[in-house]
């Protein structure tokens, strides 16, 4: 079982990559864990969080379907350097703000807003290079292994900046954020994937994005999932907003709390991310996608209903398993069925709906919060998310289906 969730690694630039976007994702949650505790710390005002997601996600609005259309026909990994050169200026300039004492929470979502429209515009890239880096079989790990990266990042990431923020300041995370960032640029000098035909016609960016959107909404297996993956980041993903003030507010566990909860998200999401792959092949890829989702739905009311850490902290666990099984499982079911030619393009539409509901969520319930409290606005979006899941079952059995194997010749993954 477990070959199959490393076979990816076999291949050097595939590891190169990998190892490059993990050393990245360090940096990111170092810098997502201090501006969290930041804003929670100076405006005690849950709001605060809920704009800085929206500051980070929505610039995705453009830059999704620009790194969508440039990798299609660029270099993905000269485009992948180029936003992360841009990053680490973003970084660099956060981490100079705080060190002079002139970092306010407004400054902090104006330079979210450039990172994640440099962030946005290059996922699409470091996703549609991910089948080209392996061999066709392998789509499923090797999306599982990048997730899993991502979310050792998760784990890691958060105890440096524990660290970071106990013997320096909020300014270090920042710096070792940028530094990440031009590690990626280094390193992707090395990484290699087959060459593609050059396209030569004129850039029509509207038109190209129009095409690609055309031709994800007319397979059903690269638009179900796209729909899917805005439905849980308008739902369930806000969660992930809320933990510094569901540490700091509602359980008293202060700064040690959040990267606690933090953590215990990113130990499940990790091995979600080693296991289900191996799983999946012994039953099928859309068993463990069902399973998924639904465990999401009652691990996040559990984790609205913890009176203390050790309880938050376990059911947090078990949110990270599910919610990287269910966002790896939508993402496959783009990868599998999305043609070629068009997979950057289509896999930008994936991040942009992810992109755009998500701060939309994480606003609406940071807000509802400010009202009604975290802990209800956690359990009223798990309970939602069940009434959705049990609805899906009962009355469209065939929406999951649909994101199966695509009955095309040469199939990137069998089911």
């Amino acid at each position: 079982m477990a070959f199959a969730t490393l076979a990816p690694l076999r291949h050097g630039s595939f590891s190169l990559a990998l190892t490059s976007s993990f050393v990245s994702s360090v940096g990111t949650w170092m810098q997502s864990v201090a501006l969290g505790i930041y804003l929670t710390e100076t405006t005690h005002n849950p709001l605060w969080l809920g704009l800085l997601t929206v500051s980070a996600w929505t610039p995705a609005v453009i830059g999704s379907p620009l790194g969508g259309v440039v990798a299609d026909r660029w270099s993905r990994q000269r485009w992948i350097q180029l936003n992360n050169f841009l990053m680490a200026a973003t970084a660099s300039a956060l981490a100079v703000a705080a060190w002079t004492h002139h970092l306010s929470p407004p400054l902090a979502c104006f330079l979210a807003m450039g990172e994640g429209l440099c962030g946005s515009a290059s996922w699409a890239a470091w996703q549609s290079l991910l089948p080209d880096l392996v061999e066709s079989n392998e789509v499923l790990a090797a999306v599982s292994l990048s997730s899993a990266q991502f979310n050792l990042g998760r784990i890691i990431g958060p105890v440096f900046a524990a660290v970071a923020l106990a013997f320096g300041s909020v300014a270090l995370c920042f710096i070792v954020n940028a530094a990440s960032f031009l590690f990626v640029l280094v390193i992707f000098s090395f990484v290699h994937s087959a060459p593609r035909a050059p396209i030569v016609t004129p850039v029509r960016f509207v038109s190209e994005t129009v095409a690609g959107a055309r031709r994800a909404w007319a397979v059903a297996g690269c638009r179900n999932p796209i729909i899917a993956v805005g439905v849980v980041a308008l739902v369930a993903s806000p969660f992930i907003t809320l933990v510094p003030a569901m540490a700091i507010i509602v359980l008293h566990a202060g700064k040690t709390g959040t990267t606690w909860l933090v953590t215990a998200q990113g130990v499940g999401a990790v091995g979600g991310a080693l296991v289900l792959p191996a799983v999946a092949q012994r039953t099928s890829r859309l068993a463990v996608l069902r399973a998924a989702v639904a465990t999401l739905a009652v691990s996040l009311a559990a984790y609205g209903l913890s009176t203390n850490l050790t309880a938050a902290a376990a059911s947090m666990v078990l949110v990270g398993g599910a919610y990287v099984g269910t966002l790896t499982g939508l993402n496959t079911s783009v990868q599998v069925h999305a043609p070629r030619e068009t997979r950057s393009r289509i896999l930008a539409l994936y991040t942009l709906s992810l992109s755009i509901f998500y701060p939309l969520g994480a606003f609406a319930q940071a807000a509802a919060a400010k009202l009604a409290g975290v802990r209800a606005v956690t359990l009223g979006a798990a309970g939602a998310l069940a009434l959705l899941v049990v609805s899906v079952e009962l009355l469209r059995p065939n929406y999951w289906r649909a994101m199966g194997t695509p009955t095309t010749s040469s199939p990137l993954l069998a089911d």
